[in-house]
């Protein structure tokens, strides 16, 4: 069963309709702030972080070294990478994209 499945509800998708609405940086601020707490989402900004330098092939040391992410965390994140749902494939893709125009 996909993560699509266990967490697919009404609720989950209000929350991604939110977020899909969001459209400048000064909104995610907003309503991230308010949403999650200072440690959540600097987890998801190192995990991001973390997604972007395995894509450009850095090992784990360079990578614990600049972003304080356990071994662990850097594991969970390959992991996704090359088995999970292509989330951290497509957005690095479309941040790619955005970096290049």
């Amino acid at each position: 069963m996909s993560i699509k499945n266990k967490l697919q509800d009404d609720l989950t998708d209000q929350l991604f309709r939110a977020i899909i609405s969001l459209q400048t940086e000064e909104e995610c601020y907003q309503f991230f702030e308010d949403v999650c707490t200072v440690s959540e989402l600097k987890s998801m900004a190192q995990r991001l972080e973390v997604a972007r330098m395995l894509d450009e092939g850095k090992i784990y040391e360079e990578i614990v070294e600049k972003t304080g992410a356990s071994t662990a965390t850097i594991s969970r994140v390959k992991r996704c990478l090359v088995y999970g749902a292509d989330g951290y494939v497509n957005v690095l893709a479309k941040l790619k994209a955005s970096e290049e125009q």
